[in-house]
């Protein structure tokens, strides 16, 4: 199923522009309606930003300096921010927006950027307590762990990144408080993410 959001984009270079879009157009799991708040004809690109509405704003931090929020103090609380980075930066600069997107980065990789934002959100608003907590992709990584595949393993599966895998079983590591594969394989059977004979077969 795929998802209608809108994003914002503040980058003062055409170029750049062309080339975002281009990405954008191919999200995995959303369809992206992408307004421009700078172009040849707008400058005050802040006056509109602070009318419109949008899922994500992706913006160049040049723009506002290390702090979006601080530059658009009208955007509601839940709006992500996204940097669009040219090449090396300095993470420290960058900790007040919720992502970063770079020049290099793949279609895929921007797909999860984005997936990783909006999963975030709507896991911020359910009960973090027990599998509730957990995102449907974290449940699959779960039950991939279970099934002793390793984190290359997984990422062919399910069309991630090894990063991305990694990055999840850390988040999985800090919902649930467990740490060790065979304390995943407990709670997979639990909470009925696995059968215990689906486990004997794949051993």
């Amino acid at each position: 199923m795929v998802t209608p959001i809108k994003i914002a984009v503040a980058e003062p270079t055409a170029i750049v522009r062309s080339g975002l879009e281009a990405q954008l157009r191919k999200l995995l799991h959303y369809k992206a309606q992408i307004i421009y708040l700078i172009d040849e004809n707008r400058r005050e690109w802040q006056d509109i930003a602070a009318v419109i509405s949008a899922d994500i704003f992706i913006i160049n931090p040049l723009l506002t300096g290390p702090s979006p929020r601080l530059a658009l103090p009208h955007l509601p609380e839940h709006t992500k921010f996204i940097a669009l980075c040219y090449g090396a930066y300095d993470p420290s600069l960058l900790k007040d927006f919720d992502g970063i997107i770079q020049l290099a980065d793949s279609p895929l990789q921007i797909s999860e950027t984005i997936d990783r934002l909006l999963q975030n959100e709507s896991v911020a608003t359910s009960p973090a307590t027990d599998s509730q907590a957990l995102t449907p992709r974290e449940r699959e990584i779960i039950i991939c762990v279970v099934k002793g595949m390793t984190n290359k393993e997984i990422a062919g599966q399910l069309y991630l990144s090894t990063h991305t895998v990694i990055t999840h079983r850390r988040n999985i590591s800090k919902k649930l408080q467990i740490h060790s594969p065979s304390g995943l394989t407990i709670y997979a059977i639990m909470n009925k993410l696995v059968e215990l004979e689906d486990i004997k077969q794949d051993l």
